[in-house]
C-alpha cells in the first residue's frame, strides 16, 4: 500500500472535518465487531472517523495504527479522541473520493 502525502493527507482531513464519528472505541478496545464494522464503513464511505472513548485502554494514537494494520487501511490522523481512517474502496462502482 503506497504512503499518503501530505497534501492528500491534509485533504483527507478536510474532507474528515465535517463527517460525525461512525462508531466508538471503548473499554473492550479494538474487537472483532470494531474491526468488522469499520471494514464495512471504509468499503461504504472510504473516510470514516471514529470516537476513542476516555474509558479504552488505548489512546487515539494507538488505536489509529492498529486499526489501519488490521484494515490495510491508510492511517490520516488522530486528533484529540477522534481518528481518521481512509481506504479505497475494492469496488471501482463505490469509488467516491479522488485523491490529489
Amino acid at each position: 500500500m503506497v504512503e499518503l502525502t501530505s497534501k492528500q493527507r491534509a485533504f483527507l482531513k478536510s474532507r474528515a472535518g465535517s463527517l460525525q464519528p461512525v462508531m466508538q472505541i471503548g473499554k473492550d478496545g479494538i474487537t472483532d465487531h470494531v474491526v468488522a464494522s469499520a471494514d464495512a464503513a471504509l468499503e461504504a464511505r472510504e473516510l470514516i472517523k471514529i470516537t476513542v472513548l476516555e474509558t479504552a485502554f488505548m489512546d487515539a494514537r494507538d488505536a489509529l495504527e492498529e486499526l489501519a494494520l488490521q484494515l490495510h487501511a491508510q492511517p490520516v490522523a488522530a486528533i484529540g479522541r477522534k481518528i481518521i481512517l481512509y481506504r479505497t474502496a475494492q469496488d471501482p462502482k463505490k469509488r467516491k473520493i479522488v485523491l490529489p
